[in-house]
């Protein structure tokens, strides 16, 4: 079956459904990663029918996206690109966000600090355009008309093809929308993270603005792979979080071990039900999935081939009340 595609808001991008997210790929706040596998993984994904990478300068502080750059080599053409601005270790302008590597990471959407920003993803990622270029954290010390006409003129120089914003409240997106075109948003949206469904979809929607849901497997928790035995070591971000209890990884298998005939009926993974889950929300127009080696890149792109009735979401919805409702 083929992969599901839709398009980026107006900008008239398509793109695959089902994206690949490199966060994990650029190590940070994942406890490392091994290259050689991550390369694979995009190449895996792209060879699989995955079309949208997405990726950010501050995943590994331009790592992903060199890592990105180097799978991507000769295949730019089978490729949309999604990466971002706003988060940089360069100048010191905006506000002090977190230290990463030992660098003070500020949050800035001045314009010059995106045109700044973007040559150094452009280098990296080894092209001349962005398909989407996001805007990763807001910035309260620039007006959001200022970065939205910064990001216009570089559309209209054919450095980037769509604009995007991520990380916002409803007072941000209705400045973004007032601005400008802006043809999509990238929000935190699972099973476990349907607040905007209130909030910013509708405004969303409204605008025509597609949504990129991320961490769509709430950091894997929602695979139901993740036993009670799994210790997380480094700069994990799992490690301490509370989802990850052990309590709450049996509701986890609890909740795949009731979609496991729909599972196998389908001959897919429970992984791979939340996503297709997630893809039939209303609002939610891609879905951003994590892989670190070509197994579980294959893995999700078969999510992007598997479309579920309606009986079938209600089950899997009342599966989920069932498990996974008391997780916070």
């Amino acid at each position: 079956m083929n992969q599901l595609t839709r398009e980026i808001g107006h900008s008239g991008i398509t793109a695959s459904a089902v994206g690949l997210g490199t966060w994990a790929i650029g190590g940070w706040m994942w406890g490392g990663t091994d290259e050689a596998a991550a390369i694979e993984a995009i190449e895996a994904s792209i060879d699989a029918g995955i079309s949208l990478i997405d990726t950010a300068p501050a995943y590994g502080l331009g790592h992903s996206e060199e890592l990105v750059g180097a799978a991507i080599r000769g295949k730019r053409d089978r490729v949309v690109i999604a990466t971002k601005c706003g988060l940089n270790w360069h100048h010191g302008k905006g506000n002090h966000f977190f230290d990463e590597a030992g660098k003070p990471v500020h949050r800035y959407l001045g314009a010059d600090g995106i045109v700044f920003e973007l040559e150094q993803s452009l280098r990296r990622l080894g092209t001349d355009y962005i398909d989407l270029y996001i805007t990763h954290w807001q910035d309260p010390t620039t007006p959001v008309a200022e970065t939205m006409e910064a990001l216009a003129r570089l559309k209209q120089a054919g450095k980037i093809r769509a604009i995007g914003a991520s990380n916002l409240s409803e007072d941000d997106l209705r400045a973004y929308v007032a601005a400008g075109q802006i043809d999509a948003i990238q929000e935190r949206y699972s099973m476990l993270d349907r607040e905007i469904e209130g909030t910013l979809l509708p405004i969303a929607t409204t605008a025509g603005a597609s949504t990129l849901s991320y961490s769509s497997l709430a950091l894997g928790l929602l695979t139901g792979k993740i036993g009670a035995g799994r210790q997380f070591e480094g700069d994990d971000q799992r490690l301490g979080n509370p989802r990850f209890s052990a309590e709450n990884r049996q509701f986890v298998a609890q909740f795949a071990a009731a979609l496991q005939p729909l599972a196998d009926q389908h001959q897919a993974s429970i992984a791979q039900l939340v996503i297709a889950w997630t893809l039939q929300q209303r609002g939610i127009t891609f879905a951003l999935c994590g892989a670190r080696d070509p197994r579980q890149a294959r893995d999700n792109a078969r999510a992007g081939t598997l479309m579920l009735a309606t009986d079938e979401l209600a089950a899997i919805d009342a599966a989920r009340t069932s498990y996974l409702s008391a997780i916070p």
